[in-house]
């Protein structure tokens, strides 16, 4: 089998929540050694897994169970392929074990707020004294200057104040009625791995490391740049549509047969808009003057989609999906996620992978987003359990002996499992 193209790789993730773990797992998921950092003091990556709202979501099984911070199902995904350790590093064997791994790794990845890392000693000013081709990329919510640098937050912060929040919820509704769907931390995960194979291939030419100073507010940012521009250019003020588009109609999503069953419909361009009359029959309503071009049916879509929803609610999603399809106009049933597991293409793709985790049991998971024909990714291992690879990544990477990570486990610097009173935040 072929090589991994990031074999021989190590990366440490030390951050929190999804951007940061997510990012380092799609490394990981290439052939990257990947190490995660945790603290038995500090569950923030496991948060609430200790008391779970009852029939939680979150959590991989209906019931917590024994050690129900290894049965969440968010913690479970974003962190597949990686390895485990538990260092505190509020105590000064913990701060100078990682410093030993860092001497040993290529990145090093946190997401900490701005100036947690240095106050624990471990900025890139001392790291890369310990190892000068560090590759070390920093991302707190803001950056690392501006009057917002020290402020906290989570990609539900990042995504109001990068404008985003206002543009996503429906026309006659406000911010308070949206999801809590986090964009930013998605697009965060990924700009990890695509700054970290920018800086390696920048060693690989200088021979130098460096620090990557990454704000995730302005990095997705750059996502909303219509509303940006049209802002700069026009001085207009983008303002939440739904699932209104600027130019095309129809484009919405429409109900269909079926409890709570929608579908999405998108008309271009005028042929995708006669192949859509022709499919529902070409109703005379179709050919009135308030429909008969593509700006005229932009003004009166309130009137249009309340016509095409009394075709769409006759038929199943699926159906209706297929059938626009076939005729050439963009498409989509709307799923949910039993809908997903079970759809043909996605079963076709194999794109879900059994996971077995001792903690949590056998699951499918979403896999790789896209296929390499030469060398593809899998999910070759689950999550980490807490410590789980205390003694590879300490005795076998480092060279501790076992009397020594005794001593560690003692002092709790090290753990295998949270410490009375852990902060779940």
């Amino acid at each position: 089998m072929a090589r991994l193209p990031l074999e021989g790789i190590r990366v440490i993730d030390s951050g929190d929540i999804w951007a940061t773990p997510y990012g380092c797992s799609q490394l990981a998921d290439y052939g990257a050694e990947v190490i995660r950092i945790e603290n038995t003091r500090r569950m923030s990556n496991r948060g609430n897994s200790l008391n779970p709202p009852p029939g939680s979501p979150g959590m991989v099984d209906k019931e917590p169970g024994e050690r129900p911070w290894e049965r969440v199902a968010g913690f479970n995904n974003a962190n597949r392929n990686q390895l485990g350790v538990t260092l505190d590093l509020t105590q000064s064997e913990g701060v100078a074990l990682y410093k030993r791994l860092v001497e040993v790794s290529d990145i090093l990845v946190e997401n900490y707020a701005t100036g947690v890392i240095d106050r624990l000693g471990l900025g890139y000013e001392v790291l890369k004294e310990v190892n000068p081709g560090l590759i070390m990329i920093s991302m707190p919510l803001f950056g690392s200057t501006g009057p917002y640098k020290n402020y906290r937050g989570m990609g539900s912060t990042a995504d109001p104040l990068s404008g985003h929040t206002a543009l996503r919820c429906y026309e006659d509704g406000d911010p308070s009625m949206i999801g809590q769907t986090v964009h930013s931390d998605a697009v965060s995960a990924n700009m990890v791995v695509f700054l970290s194979l920018m800086a390696l291939h920048h060693r690989r030419r200088s021979g130098k490391g460096q620090w990557i100073d990454f704000s995730q507010c302005e990095g997705f940012m750059p996502l909303l740049g219509e509303a940006i521009m049209d802002y700069t250019m026009n001085g207009r003020v983008a303002e939440s549509k739904g699932n209104r588009h600027d130019s095309w109609a129809p484009h919405s999503a429409y109900r269909c047969k079926g409890d709570d069953r929608w579908v999405t419909i998108a008309c271009t361009n005028d042929e995708e808009w006669a192949a859509l009359v022709a499919v529902i029959g070409s109703p005379a309503w179709a050919f009135e003057a308030r429909f008969g071009d593509s700006l005229n049916r932009w003004r009166n879509q309130k009137e249009l989609d309340t016509l095409i929803t009394e075709w769409t609610e006759q038929r199943d999603h699926y159906e209706v999906m297929h059938t626009l399809q076939a005729a050439g106009v963009p498409s989509g049933a709307v799923l949910d996620y039993k809908e997903v597991f079970e759809d043909p293409h996605i079963q076709h793709t194999g794109f879900f992978e059994e996971v077995t985790k001792k903690w949590c049991g056998t699951h499918l998971y979403p896999g790789m987003a896209w296929k390499l024909t030469k060398t593809p990714g899998s999910i070759r291992r689950p999550a980490p359990s807490l410590g789980e690879h205390n003694g590879y990544i300490l005795g076998e990477i480092l060279g501790l002996t076992e009397e020594e990570l005794v001593h560690l486990e003692a002092k709790n610097v090290i753990g295998t499992t949270y410490l009375e009173g852990a902060d779940e935040t």
